[in-house]
């Protein structure tokens, strides 16, 4: 009778989750440091190898907790010995689709800092070798994470402020810094026009058309003009990028800078009856000739709440990665980036296909 009495209870016990595991490829793009320690708490997922060939790099991965044996030169040997379930690429922009060609045959889902590839010809290529191999590729963006970000889409897609018929994001800092440090490596590429695809207008005029994207669709027509305020620092890229995307009945005016003051990352919607103000920590709404009001902000379910727990429930739900760090959305930020490319080479507006 016992057991017989233990077996059933074997047979009531919840199943145990299988563990999750994720790699590391590349830390030349310095948002890896945010992020790297999670991984080596195994939260929410396994770290089980890292690649970088910069000794500096790896001295400083093992300072911040990386066992020695996790890390080796070869990207693609430690992808092969480790068989992650997820890589996530530090890397830049212009070796995004290296890694998916390497990662999609080997149904290894991907995530990449934003944006989602240096062209658009590599977006699009990207995006087609997911979606035949059967994997999930994810653009990560600081705002994605951001309650204050739902909120205000929620409330201008409830009506709240009329129709929304302009937007005007303003997104960057007082620049990347220079060539020292850590941070060598990063602004080294970062100010690369063919590795990160351009300067400030590859920076942060990704945010600012995803924004665009998100509240008002694919623009007809997108027109830019760039500034090189600071040669001596930026000298083969822009430091200040103003893009202007037409709707049939709506603007965007998108301004992505290496030469403000401060940080911005901030929104602004407007409707015909009012309009939201957004930051990462507040979400203020103003009806027409009113007074402004603090719209309540509740956290983020967990697996909303951050990158690498969203991509193991999309991988859990079988449901692709969607809204702002989708893939779709995200070939086209980096088609309208391509297209502010040319007409700051034409100094003319460019019609979207």
């Amino acid at each position: 009778m016992k057991k017989l009495l233990a077996y059933a209870v074997l047979l009531t016990m919840p199943a145990v989750a299988a563990e999750h595991t994720i790699a590391v490829v590349g830390l030349v793009h310095s948002h890896v440091w945010g992020h790297l320690g999670k991984m080596v708490k195994g939260q929410p997922a396994k770290l089980v190898g890292v690649a970088e060939t910069v000794p500096e790099l790896v001295a400083e991965a093992q300072k911040r907790g990386v066992p020695a044996g996790l890390i080796q030169a070869d990207w693609r040997k430690m992808i092969d010995q480790t068989k992650p379930e997820i890589v996530w690429a530090f890397v830049e922009n212009n070796r995004h689709l290296e890694i998916v060609q390497y990662c999609a045959p080997r149904k290894i889902h991907v995530m990449f800092e934003k944006p989602l590839a240096s062209t658009g010809k590599d977006a699009v290529a990207i995006r087609d070798l997911a979606r035949k191999n059967g994997i999930y590729v994810m653009s990560n963006y600081q705002m994605a994470w951001w309650p204050s970000n739902y909120v205000a889409k929620a409330i201008a897609d409830k009506g709240d402020v009329g129709q929304i018929y302009r937007i005007r994001g303003v997104v960057g800092h007082g620049g990347p810094g220079g060539p020292k440090g850590l941070n060598k490596w990063f602004f080294e590429w970062l100010t690369d026009p063919v590795k990160n695809g351009g300067g400030a207008l590859v920076d942060f005029g990704c945010y600012n058309a995803l924004w665009s994207l998100w509240y008002l669709g694919k623009p007809t027509t997108v027109y830019a003009t760039v500034n090189h305020l600071r040669p001596e620092e930026f000298g083969k890229v822009e430091d200040n990028a103003t893009l202007i995307l037409h709707y049939p009945k709506a603007v965007a005016v998108l301004e992505g800078s290496w030469d403000l003051p401060r940080s911005f990352q901030d929104l602004e919607v407007f409707g015909r009856q009012g309009s939201i103000y957004m930051t990462r920590q507040k979400v203020e709404v103003r009806p027409s000739r009113g007074p402004a009001q603090d719209a309540v902000i509740e956290p983020l379910k967990p697996e909303a709440a951050e990158p690498i727990a969203n991509m193991i429930h999309c991988i859990e739900t079988k449901t692709e990665p969607g809204g702002m760090v989708g893939i779709d959305i995200n070939v086209q930020v980096v088609q309208i980036l391509d297209a502010a490319k040319q007409s700051i080479k034409t100094g003319r507006a460019v019609a979207m296909k």
